[in-house]
């Protein structure tokens, strides 16, 4: 919500109050992926650039797809029109979601050469970036596990001085991650995002 309308509530809220409770019961039927839906594409329309990403992450924390973003806004191209629709992926490339990766959507993506394997033991936890991406790569007795440095929450940039022990905290809203698997331990329930990841002449890469 935007300081003036946190104001108007703080001060008028015997008018303003009325507003969001015709908002609340207008969605009452609705499950909460669908209501965020229609407001990303209603931010969408008024090209509203906060509210278009503050509902997009409420939407995919909902449950909703990246696919089913992208759909949702090509099937409102008769109301949004194309300049919007670019508009809106434009802020979601500037976003730089893993969700909306091509390789994770199916498209090609390629292998990135992360570090060498060479002198790593188990338990060893590195943070790296590489090619215009952060990821914590994680070795265990197995192997290695590499995820994405943003907390799916509200894709925070997550810094290896969060990290204590097996346990990454989000800064921002304390979400917190255990980095030997990924699922989120405390405050929410996505995990990070893992890119596959492989051994090739000494070197581990990651594939996005």
């Amino acid at each position: 919500m935007s300081d003036a309308l946190n104001y108007l509530v703080k001060v008028r809220p015997e008018a303003v109050g009325h507003y969001f409770a015709f908002l609340k019961d207008c969605g009452k039927h609705l499950d909460p992926k669908t209501r965020n839906l229609i407001s990303v594409i209603t931010k969408v329309d008024a090209q509203t650039e906060r509210g278009f990403r503050q509902y997009l992450g409420r939407a995919l924390r909902e449950g909703c797809s990246a696919m089913e973003v992208l759909d949702a806004l090509l099937m409102a191209f008769p109301t949004l029109g194309l300049a919007k629709i670019v508009w809106a992926v434009d802020l979601i490339l500037a976003m730089d979601l893993p969700d909306f990766q091509p390789a994770v959507l199916g498209a090609e993506g390629r292998w990135h050469d992360l570090t060498a394997t060479r002198g790593s033991k188990p338990g060893q936890v590195l943070r790296l970036e590489r090619d215009g991406r952060a990821v914590f790569a994680c070795r265990d007795t197995k192997g290695w596990r590499v995820y994405d440095s943003r907390c799916p929450h509200q894709t925070t940039d997550i810094p290896h001085l969060a990290l204590d022990g097996s346990t990454l905290t989000c800064p921002r809203h304390r979400w917190a991650f255990d980095i030997r698997t990924g699922e989120c331990i405390a405050k929410g329930t996505s995990p990070l995002r893992q890119w596959q990841s492989r051994v090739a002449a000494g070197r581990l890469e990651a594939y996005w």
